[in-house]
């Protein structure tokens, strides 16, 4: 595992994040395997009762592989990291289901999520620091904190490649009062070094 990258307050413990990636791989190998899902309620971590929401994200070779999340702090987060983990395996809509061959060349990475925040000043986002959410009627879409950094993004193209790529608004649409901006922070661990 990977010292976490802290986007934002540290949420969980080193403990809690190995807790976390275990869960998630047990859960993607039997998804992959056509297994029923493991039991995966953890013991002696009570920190993995907080309700937060997360996001997995499968990478493979250095490319992404899956990745889905949820912001609704409704659950615990080690269920929603079972869940998330599951559908970032077998139901991310860009690519076929994880195969049992490729478990071995998969990593796993984990973005723990702070409550969202709307925000009337979008530029006031702190690149590397901040994740967006863009909501404008039934279209969303999200970035996570990691992407602005990984792919060298200035805040005018973070904010509107969200726009365009994920929420399929008109790049230019997070000026637009209608559209509503959230900010957010993530706590981001994986199982390998890149």
């Amino acid at each position: 595992m990977t010292p976490d990258q802290n986007y934002g307050e540290e949420t969980l413990s080193a403990a809690g994040q190995t807790e976390l990636l275990k869960i998630a791989r047990n859960v993607v190998e039997a998804a992959a395997k056509g297994l029923p899902e493991p039991d995966c309620r953890p013991s002696d971590l009570p920190e993995l009762d907080q309700h937060l929401g997360a996001f997995v994200t499968i990478h493979k070779g250095g490319r992404l592989r899956g990745c889905i999340g949820s912001f609704l702090p409704d659950k615990p987060v080690w269920q929603v990291v079972a869940e998330m983990a599951r559908s970032s395996a077998m139901n991310d809509p860009r690519f076929s289901g994880v195969s049992e061959e490729e478990l071995g060349e998969i990593d796993i990475e984990i973005s723990v999520l702070s409550p969202l925040k709307k925000t009337d000043a979008p530029l006031s986002l702190e690149l590397g620091v901040h994740g967006i959410y863009v909501k404008r009627g039934f279209q969303s879409g999200t970035f996570l904190p990691q992407v602005a950094t990984e792919q060298r993004m200035s805040k005018e193209e973070f904010l509107s490649s969200c726009c365009a790529h994920k929420a399929g608004l008109p790049p230019d649409a997070w000026k637009d009062p209608a559209t509503e901006v959230y900010l957010y922070t993530a706590q981001v661990f994986r199982e390998k070094d890149e």
